[in-house]
């Protein structure tokens, strides 16, 4: 009877143990997944382009008429949005761009995926949370893919160059062979892929242009070379992939005659400011002297009427992005196709995003296909920030708190994948608002905490017997 007690004793101290949620072998029959992001590819691009490839996994999985990304729609505060399941107020993640209102720092896109810091500020993203619960991960240039988070890095990571050359095809598809190697050779779970295009091709030449078409094409052949590589490797029946991208991309009014000038606006002096971040597309931030705020924002808020001008406290809470500590007293964002322009007109790009989310030229794409999804399903617009929750799910993986809201893409899901992982676990609702960065107590896993209560009291009863 001692010898129960013991075994028995051993058992709880396992569950109760920290991770209790997480599994304790890696799963052979687990399912794979590949996020494939094609950065600034808008949800209407394949309209003007012949695009077989994605047309092809259209009809063997499951496509939505477009997805909307979260505002601010930059490439990764939307990036991190996807990995976290979190609205940006919630992750942190606010700006491409490093910044310190003290110090007056301002570092670039490239610079700050470097940056810990920036990106490690209490929200865990799916690699990490994977890893945590017996998996492997890898990054390829995805943003925030090459810091470490709470101590821990992803298990395989690349990180672009300064001076990466985004459209280079031969390398796309070396990447993807990398990719490739990394799941059967070294047996990773989940992979990130990201590509720069067709973002960099829309902002220099334009959404509308024939560069972008080009680029369009490109990007269709390099989603059949990765179906093709898939196959090749042997993954078909056990890898799902999602394509997915991060925000669209809009025109802009070059040659307006009211475009957004502050240098011109006859109420307003940057002699008030203590910190700005203008010059970045069509939103930014300022940061008052003592005691200016309230004159800096009298003099902005009615200055042109293509520029929306909010106190932090007011900006509208759809946007789900003012409720963090990192955003500055002001805060603005401009008309499609107009960008705010500071101290002097130093833009130049042909197309930009950063505007409203809810604008149908910032909405993008989401594709997914694989032995988890059905076939041929096309689903009605959602947010991104729901395909978190959707990859934890593939992955049989526990997710952290976060925004999203599984049942929104169950039904993407075949019936022998979409039954429930564990108990359901509670979710932020639109409603909700503040900071949001702690994990869910491993206790909603699953009933857990009953089994462990009554392997105890069995302890405690055999104890007495022996």
């Amino acid at each position: 009877m001692r010898r129960s007690a013991v075994l028995l004793a051993v058992a709880c101290a396992t569950l109760l143990a920290p991770g209790i949620g997480a599994p304790v072998q890696r799963q052979g029959s687990r399912n794979k997944l590949l996020l494939v992001s094609f950065d600034g590819f808008r949800w209407d691009y394949e309209q003007d382009v012949d695009t077989p490839n994605l047309d092809t996994m259209a009809l063997d999985g499951v496509k939505a008429r477009y997805m909307t990304p979260a505002f601010v729609t930059m490439t990764s505060p939307c990036h991190f949005t996807l990995v976290t399941g979190k609205y940006i107020e919630n992750h942190g993640v606010v700006h491409n761009m490093y910044y310190n209102t003290t110090s007056k720092v301002k570092l670039p896109y490239h610079a700050t995926l470097g940056i810990q810091r920036w990106w490690d500020n209490g929200s865990v993203p799916i690699w990490i949370t994977a890893q945590r619960q017996g998996l492997k991960t890898g990054s390829f240039f995805y943003p925030g893919g090459n810091v470490t988070y709470q101590g821990m890095a992803v298990t395989l990571s690349r990180k672009e160059g300064i001076l990466h050359n985004y459209k280079d095809e031969k390398e796309w598809r070396a990447n993807i062979d990398t990719v490739m190697t990394w799941f059967t050779k070294e047996d990773l779970d989940l992979v990130t892929l990201y590509f720069g295009e067709p973002d960099s091709t829309g902002h220099k030449f334009g959404p509308d242009s024939q560069e972008r078409k080009e680029m369009v094409a490109q990007v269709d052949r390099t989603v059949g070379y990765i179906r093709d590589s898939i196959r090749r490797s042997g993954l078909e029946s056990r890898l799902n992939l999602i394509i997915a991208s991060d925000h669209g991309m809009s025109t802009v009014n070059k040659s307006a005659s009211d475009l957004v000038e502050f240098h011109k606006f006859p109420n307003f002096t940057f002699k008030d400011i203590e910190f700005e971040l203008l010059d970045y597309g069509p939103n930014g931030m300022l940061l008052p002297k003592e005691g200016k705020a309230d004159k800096v924002y009298e003099a902005l808020k009615d200055a042109h009427p293509r520029l929306h001008v909010y106190k932090k406290e007011s900006f509208p809470k759809s946007f789900h992005y003012a409720n963090n500590p990192r955003i500055t007293p002001l805060l603005m964002y401009s008309d499609p196709g107009y960008v705010i322009h500071g101290r002097l007109n130093v833009q130049f790009n042909n197309g930009e995003h950063g505007f409203d989310n809810k604008a149908m030229d910032m909405q993008t794409i989401f594709r997914a296909v694989g032995p988890s999804f059905k076939r041929g399903l096309e689903v009605e617009p959602f947010e991104s920030v729901h395909v978190y929750e959707l990859m934890c799910k593939l992955l049989g993986i526990v997710p952290e708190a976060n925004d999203g809201d599984l049942s929104i893409l169950l039904p993407t899901l075949t019936p022998e994948t979409n039954g429930p992982l564990s108990t359901p676990l509670p979710t932020r609702t639109s409603e909700t608002n503040g900071p949001l960065s702690t994990p869910l107590p491993t206790s909603h896993s699953g009933g857990r905490p009953s089994l462990v209560t009554g392997l105890l009291a069995a302890v405690i009863l055999l104890a007495k017997v022996a």
